[in-house]
């Protein structure tokens, strides 16, 4: 089966995006193969078309549980074997999760980085048979990239168990440096790079200057048509926004890491669908989502990298239909930058500080903890100790990025249940028992494979055909549980901490290397600041140069070029402005009888000028073809 085939049978796309077929061509010729896309690229088809032609389990390693959860949920609908190792899952769940793979059930396994830390993953993992390693996000690889997280140091290690298996690597964003580190840490071999232009020719990219960002916000979420996301720096701030926004007659939501995942997931759907027109966030929603008709991205405050910001105004315009990339700046964002520094890298005490308070609330003792995972709300933490939400935030950040903890976040991961007990035993305990008896038929009736996998169910459909609460049938299938004819994880929807190694008797960071990291934030800010500030260089060209992308030409839409323009076209309309009065006797005229008296080489001239005035409401058009001039004249 060729490449365009298992595209078409299974992902129903007659032909590949630009650069994918090249990426899948690579990866099936065996080289080690890096392959930068920008948001909305298409990155995943580039591992899984290839995987679904090889022979065994691609082994996916990603960052965060929602891109693995999201990613697993849509190869399941298209009918492709696909598990996900989440913490939080049972020692007995992921064993069996393994011992399907071992034995060829799935196509794909999605594991974090810092699984391949655990031993016990790794002695299952040696006998399953590999057929690629994909990594995700691979930028996270480098310390000079944006977001590095130590856990994607040991892929490299993980890799080289299996020598005779092929490597991609990807990501949407990566400067010169970045690109050359992943090929570096991951011992790439016969290395194929891929670069996608980093241009997006539909996107108009706008700074605007408002003195009330609140005003601005409302004036362009009025003017401007279809969906749209709206980037806050605070969950407060969502929320503040869409109350506005709705005394306006705006039709929003908000939503951030705050909310339960019901609401989350309510919110999420209820705007991927087209019932909320405008969705008000903070940085918490987006990954994942891929929602092709966004038509405008507004970013009240700048983001703190220009990864970040091309990430997020990126999930605009992914059909390719004209969007705008809105960054409202003025100069007090900059004045906000010191304090922002400060309170993002703590003092060292503080980090080791707010980590023995971890260990202690979670009643981790010294030596012990290391791959041992625990609930744990921030909220909860902060008012116990009586301690900054700010501090405590930051300082998990950088423990993160040292590698001592995992922070998962809160997602909701439905109950799960697989039965044990085989056709024969199960039938005798139904006939014995009536409530067992429902159940079961309830059971087998709405999810199959629940003899073969841990299937996803949902109390409260079972409930609903049982006529009973939904109380009763998590007590029900709890006695079931414990009757060992099944085994029945509930629901979870707690955030975790995941402990990377033993709890040390005293943390030591280095006050050089916190240093370090306020350097490389420091110039990524100041980057960031020169984009917001910057009113030369067209917004384009400035934003990919970023990415070590040079030659771009100028996209004649963003705010720069259209300044630009305008600049040239009063200028020349000045000097041609006599004879376009003269020959409309400042009345209306035909905009091609003019343009037929104009000289060869003046005409385009003519037409930018027309074309101007029109824009600018000194002209309209009555009729086809028919100039009328407006008082403004």
């Amino acid at each position: 089966m060729t490449p365009e085939q298992t595209l078409e049978q299974h992902f129903g796309y007659d032909a590949f995006r630009p650069l994918q077929k090249e990426i899948v061509e690579s990866v099936l010729n065996g080289n080690d193969t890096l392959a930068l896309l920008p948001t909305g690229g298409g990155k995943s088809i580039c591992f899984q078309v290839p995987a679904l032609m090889m022979k065994g389990v691609c082994v996916v390693i990603a960052p965060l549980i929602a891109l693995m959860k999201d990613q697993v949920e849509n190869l399941q609908k298209k009918d492709i074997m696909a598990v996900a190792l989440f913490s939080g899952m049972k020692r007995k769940e992921i064993e069996f999760e393994l011992e399907n793979c071992i034995n060829g059930k799935y196509k794909f396994l999605y594991v974090s980085p810092e699984r391949l830390k655990s031993k016990h993953f790794i002695d299952y993992a040696l006998n399953i048979d590999v057929s690629l390693i994909a990594i995700d996000e691979a930028h996270c690889i480098s310390q000079w990239g944006y977001d590095f997280r130590p856990p994607y140091l040991e892929i490299a290690e993980f890799k080289s168990k299996f020598e005779s298996v092929k490597t991609i690597a990807l990501t949407a964003s990566a400067t010169p440096d970045v690109v050359l580190d992943i090929q570096k840490k991951l011992d790439f071999k016969r290395a194929k790079v891929f670069q996608q232009s980093f241009v997006r020719n539909n996107l108009h990219y706008i700074v605007l200057n408002p003195e009330n960002k609140l005003d601005k916000i409302v004036d362009l979420c009025l003017k401007l048509k279809g969906t749209g996301l709206i980037y806050a720096k605070s969950r407060r701030r969502t929320q503040e926004l869409s109350e506005v926004l709705g005394k306006n007659k705006v039709e929003t939501d908000y939503y951030h890491a705050g909310l339960t995942n019901e609401q989350r997931t309510k919110k999420q759907e209820e705007w991927k669908n087209g019932k909320t027109r405008i969705m008000i966030c903070t940085n918490a929603f987006g990954m994942g989502i891929d929602k092709a008709n966004v038509r405008f991205v507004i970013h009240e405050k700048k983001p703190d990298t220009m990864e970040a910001y091309y990430q997020e105004a990126g999930r605009a315009g992914r059909d390719g239909h004209k969007s705008y990339c809105v960054l409202l700046h003025n100069p007090s964002d900059i004045s906000d930058d010191n304090f922002t520094i400060q309170s993002k890298y703590p003092q060292v005490s503080d980090i080791s500080r707010v980590y023995e308070l971890i260990c202690n609330y979670l009643k981790v003792p010294v030596g012990n903890g290391n791959l041992s995972n625990f609930d744990f709300d921030i909220n909860s933490f902060v008012l116990h100790y009586k301690l900054p939400i700010h501090l405590v935030y930051n300082c998990l950040k950088i423990l993160e990025q040292e590698g001592y903890f995992q922070i998962a976040e809160s997602i909701y991961l439905p109950s799960r249940l697989k039965i044990y007990a085989d056709d024969q035993t199960l039938y005798e305990w139904q006939v014995k028992h009536e409530n067992i008896d429902k159940i079961i038929k309830v059971l087998l009736r709405s999810y199959g494979g629940m003899f073969d996998f841990y299937t996803n169910i949902y109390e409260y459909e079972i409930a609903r055909r049982l006529f009973k609460s939904e109380d009763w049938v998590k007590q029900e299938l709890k006695k079931l549980h414990e009757l060992e004819l099944i085994d029945y994880i509930p629901k979870t929807s707690a955030p975790q901490i995941i402990f990377l190694e033993n709890r040390w008797q005293k943390l030591e960071i280095r006050p050089e290397k916190i240093e370090f990291l306020r350097k490389r934030y420091q110039e990524k800010l100041a980057y960031m600041n020169d984009y917001a500030q910057n009113k030369i260089i067209c917004r384009s060209v400035f934003l990919v140069k970023y990415f070590g992308e040079k030659g771009a030409k100028k996209c004649g839409v963003c705010d720069v070029c259209l300044e630009q323009k305008k600049s040239i076209i009063q200028t020349t309309y000045s000097t041609y402005q006599n004879k376009i009065f003269k020959f409309s006797n400042a009345q209306s005229f035909e905009a091609a009888a003019l343009i037929n008296l104009i000289p060869f080489n003046e005409k385009e001239e003519y037409v930018n000028i027309l074309r101007w005035l029109k824009d600018n409401s000194f002209l309209t058009e009555p009729k086809e073809g028919w100039m009328q001039w407006t008082t403004k004249k």
